[in-house]
């Protein structure tokens, strides 16, 4: 099987890249791709220097290595962007610094404020009705919050 694959050359590499590339399309996740990209960089060199399959697959397990591990810090950049910090799914944290007003006088350090359409359960200081109140942090689904 390895003979008919290496008498192929370069060119087996680089099938073997594209069927991994476009086998991405089919599974989650984005590991595929480094691979098949490994492929291809693989299918070029053995095209360039025609070493046996023997080496071919030592350079192709050095350029998967490399290729995943470049593929994860791209990604882990990605992911600690300010805007993916602040996600879709982390409301919370998108309210803070912003003002909003009290719906009732805070009893107990509690109360609540309206953000949009939602209720949001507030801890601070002890405030009246209407008074204006500046998010500082976030507990779970309770924001802290300040006299602005």
């Amino acid at each position: 099987m390895l003979d008919w694959f290496a008498s192929f050359g370069g060119w087996a590499w680089i099938v073997l890249g594209l069927v991994l590339i476009g086998g991405e399309t089919l599974a989650p996740g984005v590991f595929l791709l480094w691979l098949g990209l490994a492929a291809l960089l693989t299918g070029a060199v053995v095209g360039l220097t025609g070493i046996a399959w023997q080496g071919a697959w030592l350079v192709f397990a050095a350029f998967a290595v490399a290729s995943v591990l470049v593929g994860r810090i791209a990604t882990r950049r990605k992911a600690e962007e300010p805007d993916a910090a602040h996600g879709l799914n982390d409301r919370g944290r998108q309210l803070i610094g912003r003002v909003f007003k009290l719906e009732a006088t805070m009893t107990g350090g509690e109360g609540r404020i309206r953000v949009g359409d939602s209720s949001w359960r507030v801890t601070g200081p002890e405030l009246l009705a209407g008074s204006e109140v500046r998010v500082v942090r976030v507990e779970g689904a309770t924001l802290i919050v300040e006299k602005a």
